[in-house]
């Protein structure tokens, strides 16, 4: 079943993730699920404690919750929910995908991801449990197999297969990382020169 063709159901993308900070990548990345899937609008989630960012220090919930509402206000297909941040707890995709399910009840969910998160979704919590609830966005790269998807997910992508699509979106060397760093930087070369 293709995610761009059904047309009958309201389609919700879900667009998780840290957001710390949101930036330029996502947005793009949100834009092209939208138009390429024609999806009805776009759900973005901060999450509250990523299971797999547990090591690191992670900048307020409110305050990533305000960059994001802030980034997408002036879109009117995107909107940010705080499902997660209201929620205890480790923010497990499966979870918030049930939820969906209960306030979206006529939506198709479709979780808007990375290829880099494809192909790690076999660690996550309750993998069979995300592919059976919704339909699995995947910004693909340029260059990339489906021997490797396949040897990383194994039985799993097999199964599910008609539940994953891949679209296109913008390749743009940026990441919440990268932007950490440089602003980290910036405050330590502005406090030396105090």
């Amino acid at each position: 079943m293709d995610v761009a063709q059904q047309e009958t159901q309201q389609r919700l993308g879900i667009l998780g993730g840290t957001f710390d900070p949101i930036h330029i990548g996502h947005l793009c990345l949100a834009q092209a699920a939208l138009e390429e899937l024609h999806l009805s609008q776009i759900l973005f989630m901060p999450a509250a404690r990523p299971p797999h960012k547990q090591d690191r220090a992670v900048t307020s919930a409110q305050a990533r919750m305000e960059m994001v509402q802030r980034a997408v206000a002036d879109n009117p297909a995107f909107a940010v929910s705080d499902l997660e941040l209201a929620r205890s707890g480790p923010s497990y995709t499966v979870d918030t995908l049930a939820q969906l399910g209960r306030l979206y009840p006529d939506y198709q969910l479709v979780l808007i991801i990375g290829l880099d998160s494809l192909l790690d979704m076999a660690s996550w919590h309750r993998p069979e449990e995300i592919l059976q609830s919704s339909h699995v966005a995947v910004a693909a790269r340029p260059g990339f197999s489906f021997q490797d998807i396949e040897a990383r997910l194994g039985s799993l992508f097999e199964r599910y297969r008609s539940r994953i699509h891949f679209f296109s979106a913008p390749l743009l060397d940026i990441s919440s990382t990268r932007l950490r760093e440089l602003v980290r930087r910036r405050s330590e070369e502005h406090t030396s020169e105090l």
